[in-house]
C-alpha cells in the first residue's frame, strides 16, 4: 500500500483488484508531496510487475515442477522413461540367461562369457558421469531419445555379431547407454509432474528396475530357448525401438536446468555433506546387495536345501516382491527407508546364512526380494533431496558409484565363497548392510541437528539485533516502539 498523503489530503483507497500505478504521481492541487519515505518505496513497487485487475494470480510453479505436464500428458512422459529403463536393464541383465548357448556357438567359456555382464556395469559406472556432463546444454529430450537409441542398435549388432569381440564391443555400448539415461532420467519426474506427486513418479520410474529382473530376463531366457540367443538380442534391439518411439511422441521439451560441469562433481561431493552420505550409502547397500544375490542360488540349495526345480520359482517370488517394495518405499523419506532397509536385510542375510529348511529359505528370500526392492528409488529420492538444484549432477554420482558398487560386490562375496564357505557370501552382505544402515542413521541425525541449529540462529537473530553507535535501528528492523517488537517476530516465525 502506497503511503497516505499529508493530513486533510488524503488520497482515496484503491478499490479491491485496482493495480497500483509504478511511478508515483506528480502532486496535484490541493495535494501535499509523498513523505521521504513513501517516496523510498515508489521504485519498489515499480520493479514489480503490472498486474490487470482482478483476483490475486495463482503462484508461479516451482522449477522443481516446471516441465511438469497437465493430465495425462505427464504421467505418460513418466511411463515412457519408466519403460526405457526397463528396457536398458533387461538389456544390461540379458545375458545372465544365455551365457551357456552364447559361450557354446561362439566358442567361449561360460566365465568368458560372463563378461557380458561385468562389461556394461563397468561402462555404465563411468558413463553416468560422463554422458551428463558432455549432454552441456542440449535438450534432455534428445539425450534419452539417443542413448535409447544407441542401446537399440547395439542390441540388434549383437544378434548379429559373427564372433565375440564384436558381440562384446556391443555390450560395452549397451553400458553407455545404461549408465548416461539412468543418470539423466532419474530426477526428470520433478519436471514431468506436479510436485505433490513427485514421489509416485519417482516410483514409478524405478519400478522399471525391478520388473526388468521379474519380466525382462526371464522373457529374453524364454525367447533364448525358443528361438536362439541371437533372436533373443534381436527382440529386445525390438523394444528399444519401440521404447525409442514412445520417448518422441510422450516427453516434452526438456531443457537443461543448469550446465554440468566435470569440476561440479567433486566439488558437489566436498561441499555437500548429504551427498556424501548418498554415495556411501550407495556403495554399501549395493555392494551388500551383490555379495549374497550373486551366489542365490547355490545359498538357495546348499544352505536352505531348496530343490534346484523351484530355485526359479522362487527368485520370480523375489523379483514380484521388489516390485511391491519399490512402489511401498516410494513417497517415503528416503533416510528413514534407507536405514530400515539396511538393518532388515543385515539381519535377514544372516539369518539365511545360518538357518536350514525350505520354509525358513523361501520365507527370508521373498523378505530379501520385498525390503530391497526400495532401495533404487529412495537412493534417487535422498540425492535428489541432498542436491536439489543440481538432480542431474548428484544422480550421476549415485548412478556411477551403484554399478561400481555391482562388480565390488560381486568379487567381494566371490573372494568370502572361494576363500570360506558359500555362507560367507550372505554374510559379508550382512556386515555390509549393517554399515549402510549406521551411515544413514548418521546422516540423518546429524541432517535434523543441523536443521535445528539453523532455525534457532536464524530466529535468534531476528530477534536481537542491536541498534547502531548512534542509537538508530540496523536495517530490517522497525524503527522503535511497537513495531519494533513485532518484525522480529514474524521474521522468526518464518523460519520456524
Amino acid at each position: 500500500m502506497p503511503e497516505a498523503a499529508a493530513p486533510g489530503n488524503r488520497q482515496p483507497e484503491p478499490a479491491p483488484g485496482d493495480r497500483v500505478p509504478a511511478p508515483a504521481p506528480a502532486p496535484g492541487p490541493g495535494q501535499a508531496p509523498l513523505s521521504g519515505k513513501a517516496s523510498e518505496q515508489v521504485p519498489a513497487l515499480a520493479s514489480e510487475p503490472i498486474r490487470e485487475p482482478g483476483p490475486a494470480p495463482d503462484p508461479a510453479p516451482a522449477p522443481a515442477s516446471d516441465g511438469a505436464v497437465a493430465g495425462w500428458k505427464g504421467w505418460g512422459a513418466v511411463c515412457a522413461v519408466a519403460l526405457g529403463i526397463f528396457c536398458l536393464i533387461t538389456s544390461e541383465l540379458l545375458p545372465v540367461g544365455l551365457l551357456t548357448p552364447v559361450g557354446d556357438d561362439l566358442g567361449v567359456s561360460d566365465g568368458t562369457a560372463g563378461l557380458m555382464v561385468t562389461v556394461p556395469g563397468l561402462v555404465a559406472g563411468f558413463c553416468a558421469p560422463l554422458v551428463t556432463v558432455g549432454a552441456g546444454r542440449l535438450d534432455r529430450r534428445f539425450v534419452l531419445v539417443g542413448l535409447i537409441a544407441l542401446m537399440a542398435a547395439a542390441n540388434l549388432v549383437a544378434a548379429l555379431a559373427p564372433g565375440f569381440a564384436v558381440l562384446l564391443a556391443a555390450r560395452l555400448l549397451v553400458g553407455v547407454g545404461v549408465g548416461g539415461f539412468w543418470a539423466i532420467a532419474g530426477g526428470l519426474a520433478v519436471r514431468l509432474v506436479p510436485e505433490r506427486h513427485v514421489g509416485r513418479a519417482t516410483a514409478l520410474v524405478f519400478g522399471g528396475v525391478p520388473t526388468a529382473s521379474v519380466l525382462g530376463v526371464p522373457a529374453g531366457t524364454l525367447l533364448g530357448e525358443l528361438g536362439g540367443w541371437r533372436f533373443a538380442f534381436a527382440a529386445v534391439g525390438g523394444l528399444g525401438l519401440l521404447t525409442l518411439a514412445a520417448l518422441l511422441l510422450l516427453l516434452p521439451a526438456l531443457p537443461p536446468t543448469r550446465h554440468t560441469t566435470f569440476a561440479q562433481l567433486p566439488a558437489l561431493l566436498r561441499s555437500n555433506r548429504g551427498v556424501r552420505a548418498g554415495v556411501t550409502v550407495t556403495f554399501l547397500v549395493v555392494a551388500g546387495q551383490f555379495a549374497a544375490y550373486t551366489f542365490v542360488r547355490p545359498i538357495l540349495q546348499e544352505v536352505s536345501g531348496i530343490d534346484v526345480r523351484f530355485v526359479s520359482t522362487l527368485l520370480l517370488g523375489y523379483g514380484l516382491a521388489g516390485v511391491a517394495g519399490n512402489f511401498l518405499a516410494g513417497a517415503r523419506d528416503p533416510h528413514r527407508t534407507l536405514l530400515a532397509v539396511g538393518a532388515f536385510l543385515a539381519v535377514i542375510l544372516a539369518l539365511i546364512a545360518n538357518v536350514p529348511g525350505t520354509v525358513a529359505g523361501t520365507v527370508l528370500l521373498l523378505a530379501w526380494g520385498l525390503v530391497y526392492g526400495g532401495v533404487s528409488v529412495s537412493l534417487q529420492s535422498w540425492m535428489i533431496k541432498a542436491a536439489p538444484d543440481e538432480p542431474e549432477a548428484a544422480s550421476s554420482l549415485m548412478v556411477a558409484m551403484f554399478n561400481l558398487a555391482i562388480a565390488a560386490g560381486a568379487l567381494s562375496g566371490g573372494l568370502a565363497v572361494d576363500g570360506i564357505s558359500v555362507s560367507a557370501a550372505p554374510l559379508t552382505g550382512a556386515v555390509l548392510m549393517a554399515l549402510a544402515a549406521v551411515t544413514a542413521w548418521v546422516a540423518s541425525t546429524a541432517g535434523s541437528a543441523r536443521a535445528r541449529a539453523r532455525v534457532q540462529v536464524r530466529g535468534g537473530a531476528h530477534a536481537h539485533k542491536p541498534a547502531r553507535a548512534d542509537g538508530s535501528p540496523r536495517a530490517g528492523a522497525a524503527p522503535g516502539g511497537a513495531g519494533a517488537q513485532t518484525a522480529p517476530e514474524t521474521s522468526g516465525a518464518d523460519h520456524r
